[in-house]
């Protein structure tokens, strides 16, 4: 829940977790049906906790992965998570502010864009109309409810150099502060992968698209979250990204944003992540992407 200018002593209540499934007594079973249950009991088994939800083998999932630290989250997640960061990029902001931004996110709303919270608070950032973050509807918007917290972030003297529980006294205006602490290493991991400062290191598990891909939604999409150029030609789109550094970053927030968008591929340099590879990870590309640019393929 965020508050601007003053906030409440109260802490909106926390999301739902959704728990493994109970095993059942299988003794009153039949034989048939007490193998069944065992083989999907060792399924079940096999499932690994990520955050809010338990992720099992055949669950859709995102990683970001930096200086040997791996972070997972689900393709809505992830598509918030780098929109955050690639928003701060745009606005020429240092890495550390996209940090600090999912971060907050991550406390906040668990990286969803949630329509309740304690008294008027919505959004990623949990932001209250009433407190003038803005309309309901705005606050709503991802792309307005991330600039209205860097809006919020850079009146903050001296933020560059802040423990992100000081940052969030003066923006969130939290009653918990130090609860934000838990979430700074999965904010700098996405922020360096989501801003190019770690190549390669976004990658998602995906099911295979439902419908062929638009390439004028991503072109549209690249240029409101990246602020770069983007041409298509078929079901191919270009991105020119200026530089290295960036054209990484624009791979990553491309792989983020893979399932809302039906994307098979992303390429950067001579490296390609593809949606149907296994293990889902970079590969060497058959053909090098021109330097500072992404190539991203989209379903047919």
């Amino acid at each position: 829940m965020t508050e601007h200018p003053q906030r409440g002593g109260r802490r909106r209540p926390a999301l739902a977790d959704e728990r493994a499934p109970r095993r059942e007594d299988s003794r009153s079973r039949m034989p048939g049906v007490v193998a069944g249950l065992t083989a999907l009991g060792l399924l079940a088994g096999a499932g690994w906790w990520a955050r809010d939800k338990v992720l099992t083998p055949w669950s859709e999932t995102c990683r970001a992965t930096a200086s040997g630290e791996t972070v997972s989250f689900d393709p809505e997640q992830m598509h918030n998570a780098a929109l955050i960061v690639q928003l701060a990029e745009r606005r020429g902001l240092a890495a550390r502010a996209g940090s600090i931004a999912v971060a907050t996110a991550i406390q906040e709303s668990k990286l969803r864009n949630i329509t309740y919270g304690d008294r008027d608070s919505v959004g990623l950032f949990q932001q209250r109309p009433s407190q003038g973050w803005g309309t309901e509807e705005q606050i709503l918007d991802p792309h307005y409810s991330t600039d209205a917290f860097y809006d919020a972030l850079v009146k903050v003297d001296g933020w560059q150099d802040m423990r992100i529980t000081e940052i969030a006294q003066e923006v969130q205006r939290s009653a918990y502060p130090e609860a934000y602490d838990d979430h700074q290493g999965e904010g700098r991991t996405i922020a360096s992968v989501v801003s190019g400062h770690s190549p390669a290191g976004m990658a998602c598990s995906l099911d295979r698209p439902e419908q062929a891909g638009d390439p004028e939604a991503v072109v549209a999409a690249v240029a409101q979250d990246t602020g770069h150029q983007a041409s298509a030609q078929g079901q191919t789109v270009t991105v020119s990204a200026g530089d290295r550094r960036r054209a990484w970053g624009t791979g990553a927030w491309a792989v983020a944003q893979a399932k809302a968008h039906g994307i098979t591929s992303v390429t950067v340099d001579d490296r390609i992540w593809r949606r149907d590879d296994n293990p889902k990870e970079w590969q060497a590309a058959d053909t090098t992407a021109p330097e500072g640019q992404v190539v991203i393929t989209l379903a047919e």
